[in-house]
């Protein structure tokens, strides 16, 4: 049996995986913001929920919203501040008894819809969390891409390309830049953009709403955020050449993001011709700790 956990900002999810990929056990909880030591029992405590439930003991992988340094070991850029600085590997190991494997989130993801889901037997998988933040990763032949320094895959904290004069620099991040593909690209960034323009916030699907019904604001909103997307997505098939896109997070639920998106890339694109797909995650929001899951395999 294999155990994979999503580690995110507002919720802590476990998954149990028979060794053909059949779910056994699911559950999450809210994740305790701010409190490192809370989120690490938050995880014994499913871990011990699941192997209760399926009267199996299994190994463990872990999806973060940051990354391990291969120089100090400590768990860098998570945009949940708290885990920044930490031997995030280490502690679970004592707490739980048993070795841990970390990856990004996002290289999670990539994972997951590369062994089976969207990106199945693609070569080249570049996997895009487009939901509270913006991260990607990157599998090759199934396994994550990390690069020598543990950031492949790292797009968040890239400037979105291509800016446009009404565009620059950008809003601040948390990152410490300006007008980044993590701030621009996420849903969080699609409220803040809605926010700006109104001084009402939204949650996505409102915002949608709007924009079917042609309320103006939010069909400008919609198609900036698409540009911004599109020019992104375009800087990785220009440096990359994947053989698929694959969406994850709650924005990868907008169905025309799918139609809408290809044509606006085009004219970003180094080349006569542009056809890679661009999917949604065939696991949705739990495909990410599938991916976890499958660190194992």
């Amino acid at each position: 049996m294999r155990l994979g956990i999503d580690w995110g900002g507002t919720k802590i999810e476990i998954v149990a995986l028979s060794g053909d990929g059949h779910e056994l056990f699911r559950k999450r909880v809210d994740t305790p913001r701010d409190d490192y030591q809370g989120c690490l029992d938050a995880v014994k405590h499913l871990v011990q929920a699941a192997e209760e439930a399926t009267h199996a003991t299994g190994t463990l992988g872990l999806g973060i919203p940051g990354s391990l340094s291969p120089k100090t070991g400590l768990v860098k850029n998570a945009n949940s501040t708290w885990m920044n600085g930490k031997p995030l590997d280490k502690d679970l190991e004592e707490v739980l008894g048993r070795p841990v494997r970390i990856q990004n989130d996002a290289n999670c993801l990539a994972v997951s819809e590369a062994t089976d889901g969207a990106g199945a037997g693609a070569h080249v998988v570049h996997a895009i969390i487009v939901g509270t933040g913006s991260g990607s990763g990157i599998a090759i032949d199934g396994k994550a891409h990390l690069g020598a320094n543990g950031i492949g895959g790292e797009w968040g904290a890239i400037t979105v390309p291509w800016l446009k004069p009404d565009e620059f620099p950008g809003p601040d991040s948390w990152i410490g830049h300006k007008g980044v593909i993590d701030r621009w690209c996420s849903g969080t960034g699609f409220q803040l953009d809605y926010k700006d323009r109104t001084g009402t916030l939204l949650k996505g699907h409102e915002i949608m709403d709007l924009k079917r019904a042609g309320d103006p604001v939010a069909v400008r909103v919609y198609e900036d955020y698409v540009s911004r997307l599109a020019r992104a997505l375009a800087m990785s098939a220009n440096l990359l050449d994947p053989d698929v896109f694959v969406l994850g997070g709650g924005m990868s639920n907008i169905d025309e993001l799918y139609q809408d998106l290809p044509p606006v890339m085009l004219p970003y694109i180094f080349s006569d011709t542009f056809d890679t797909p661009i999917r949604k995650a065939m696991h949705g929001d739990s495909s990410g700790v599938r991916g976890a899951a499958w660190l194992w395999e």
